[in-house]
């Protein structure tokens, strides 16, 4: 199933993105999250790919083995950091003859200990550059690209943001699919300008449960996603309580998906972090879509 199915009329795409883990221990703890997550019958699944490629081999070993298991169709993220375009090239080959349909096109973060994105000789820049090489040598693929609500945090402005989108999407996207976010709000009035510039695919939200303070605050800060005031008030009054933490982080979440889900979107994306409980609490919480 490509993207551009998934999120066919009529249809409602739910997918669930995992990280290559980096012990057995985590090997194991995915593998007993992800047979709790199929239970809700997810549209495809998807798996992160590290700066430089550096967890490739992980990656496609993680979305073969998830489509060898249950039958879904699966993804693999792949960035444009530390790579040429005949490493994407031969990587993009590779994951078709496993079994992978579509790629989430990005231009990646810097790696870490390094303040600003340097392109590799030989490479790309941007991801709509990635976008156009898939769209052009593997057209097979289906294509989704990333969206920021709240604007990607090195673009000069909202405007620019968002037409660098439209960029990526007449590339050849098939869909976007957003960054955290924690204000419906700032994810509707991010939808209402895609479509007011010519951006017509599916826009789908993602969406991170918070099941502790401490990690949200780190994640939300790496991505410069806003916590509601109202939010962090009520996270702050659970204390060092993880269990409260758990359970309003779980709730709050429960309400803004169905809020998202009564605003008409296209599907649902969820940062899983190979963890289940805060995922599938929510899951059982909400009305989907028949």
């Amino acid at each position: 199933m490509l993207f551009d199915e998934a999120y066919a009329p009529g249809k409602f795409g739910l997918s669930f993105e995992l990280f290559p883990p980096k012990t057995e221990a985590g090997d194991l703890a995915l593998w007993r999250s992800l047979e709790e997550l199929m239970e809700f019958a997810p549209s495809f699944v998807t798996c992160t790919y590290g700066a430089g490629g550096s967890t490739q081999t992980k990656t496609l070993d993680i979305v073969a083995e998830v489509r060898q298991r249950y039958g879904c169709p699966v993804a693999s993220h792949l960035t444009c950091v530390g790579a040429t375009a005949d490493v994407l090239r031969g990587y993009l080959r590779q994951a078709w003859e496993r079994g992978v349909e579509n790629i989430v096109a990005l231009r990646g973060d810097p790696p870490r200990g390094e303040t600003s994105f340097q392109a590799t000789a030989g490479g790309f820049s941007y991801a709509c550059e990635l976008v156009s090489l898939i769209r052009k040598e593997f057209p097979q693929y289906g294509i989704a690209v990333a969206g920021y609500p709240e604007t990607h945090q090195e673009a000069i402005d909202a405007d620019s943001d968002l037409l660098n989108l439209k960029r990526k999407v007449d590339c050849g996207g098939h869909a976007v699919i957003t960054q955290l976010f924690y204000d419906n709000a700032d994810f509707f009035r991010f939808r209402d300008r895609c479509q007011a510039i010519g951006i017509t695919v599916p826009i789908v939200p993602g969406i991170l449960p918070v099941t502790n303070f401490s990690q949200v605050q780190r994640i939300a800060s790496l991505c410069k996603a806003r916590l509601p005031d109202d939010f962090t008030a009520a996270l702050v009054a659970c204390g060092d309580d993880e269990a409260k933490q758990f359970e309003t982080g779980v709730d709050f979440a429960a309400r803004q998906v169905q809020e998202l889900i009564d605003g008409g979107v296209p599907g649902l994306h969820f940062y899983v972090l190979n963890k289940s409980p805060a995922t599938v609490r929510v899951l059982q919480s909400v009305t989907r879509p028949a």
